[in-house]
């Protein structure tokens, strides 16, 4: 590993910070969650805790290389070096918008505030930067290379995930498209397609499993069907493979349902041409604001990203 040449912190705003912009200050902030029944405390605790976290990891910072503080807001422009030690302090959402702005910087996340945060991509504490900086600074670390998944545009745009893809309407009616997998060409209307990486094989995807599951076992009325449980389809964070699920897809004179979920192996891709006049869209890890558009005429080639994140798991 190259010297590192700056430390990029990457923090969030808090849920009491997002009110008091949306309200214009914090006493309609507190105004308007204590009339809804909230306890606004809560609110005004977990900011105290974030500060607390970042004044802290301030104090733990090295004086060399010098660091630089950003607001997740800042990603989209915001210019990473070859040679940065990317630090986030939030939850796993943090680290899944930043991973898709690396190449191969490592990334330490950092747990601001474990009595809240599981952080299942955040083996870290903030209490434990000033043993784990040094370390990290010194190449002393082991590196998880977590998959990415990628939309290919025909137009030229790539949309990556670490969680998850989806394809589909941007507001609730059907998406219609041509789904082109192995070979199997089938005109479709559904609500989407989900396409999971191994980080994200227990997220939106166990939904889908867990509700086709319990629906199929309420329609045939067999009170002894199993809904498969994590550990049966569960990939890895490294995994090299992607599974795609079709979601809620409906059956006509026009469209089919046969291919509807798979895992896409190395080498292999799903191929997607929309037939949505106006509406389709592509986004991932759940952020909708962040999309691309998908409308008639574009086709999206989905497979295994050509990089990976460099997430730190543990230093030596």
């Amino acid at each position: 590993m190259a010297a590192v040449e700056k430390i990029v912190v990457v923090t969030r705003k808090t849920p009491l910070e997002e009110l008091i912009e949306r309200f214009n200050s914090r006493a309609q902030a507190k105004f308007y969650i204590e009339h809804s029944g909230a306890q606004f405390q809560e609110y005004e605790n977990e900011h105290e805790a974030y500060q607390r976290s970042l004044e802290a990891l301030r104090k733990s910072l090295p004086h060399e290389p010098k660091a630089q503080f950003i607001e997740r807001a800042f990603l989209p422009t915001f210019q990473f070096n070859e040679q940065d030690l990317v630090v986030t302090v939030g939850q796993d959402g943090l680290v899944v918008n930043v991973a898709k702005y690396l190449t191969s910087q490592p990334l330490l996340a950092l747990n601001p505030d474990p009595a809240r945060i599981d952080g299942v991509l955040i083996p870290f504490p903030v209490s434990e930067a000033r043993r784990i900086l040094p370390r990290a600074l010194e190449g002393r670390m082991k590196i998880k290379r977590i998959s990415m998944a990628a939309a290919e545009l025909n137009d030229g745009q790539t949309l990556l995930a670490v969680n998850d893809l989806f394809i589909g309407p941007k507001s609730h009616i059907s998406a219609k498209y041509l789904l082109d997998f192995r070979g199997e060409h089938e005109p479709q209307s559904s609500s989407g397609i989900i396409v999971s990486t191994g980080t994200g094989s227990t997220g939106w995807l166990q939904s889908i499993v867990t509700g086709a599951a319990a629906i199929t076992r309420g329609v045939l009325k067999k009170k002894d069907l199993k809904i498969p449980q994590p550990a049966q389809y569960r990939l890895d964070g490294e995994s090299e493979e992607l599974y795609f699920s079709v979601w809620e897809p409906f059956t006509s004179r026009t469209s089919r349902a046969t291919v509807v979920f798979g895992r896409i192996q190395p080498g292999e891709s799903l191929y997607i041409t929309s037939r949505m006049p106006g509406y389709g869209v592509i986004f991932s890890d759940g952020i909708e604001s962040d999309f691309v558009a998908f409308n008639s005429g574009a086709i999206a080639k989905v497979g295994l990203a050509n990089r990976k994140a460099h997430l730190i798991i543990s230093t030596s």
